[in-house]
């Protein structure tokens, strides 16, 4: 279910005021993944938790309106192991 227009983006406000005291190129750590990308986030670089380590995004202009957590995937590619036949 998506968020209504009049209310407007989700941003933890822990998150926008760390974005508000921190204008140099820092890195923010955040485990808020709910978060949408606004424009004053452009430039800046997030360490979105998922769920086992901090993964480092840089945003830019294309992922405004988007959510942290788009970014940082929390599931792995499955791939078979292959095993060494016996001579």
């Amino acid at each position: 279910m998506s968020r209504s227009k009049w209310k407007g983006p989700f941003v933890y406000t822990k998150l926008f005021k760390d974005v508000h005291n921190k204008k140099s190129k820092k890195n923010i750590k955040t485990l808020s993944r709910q978060s949408e990308i606004t424009p004053r986030f452009i430039g800046l670089i997030f360490e979105v938790y998922n769920g086992k380590s901090f993964s480092k995004i840089e945003i830019t202009e294309d992922m405004v309106g988007f959510r942290l957590g788009e970014f940082s995937p929390t599931r792995r590619k499955f791939s078979f192991k292959k095993k060494n036949k016996k001579k």
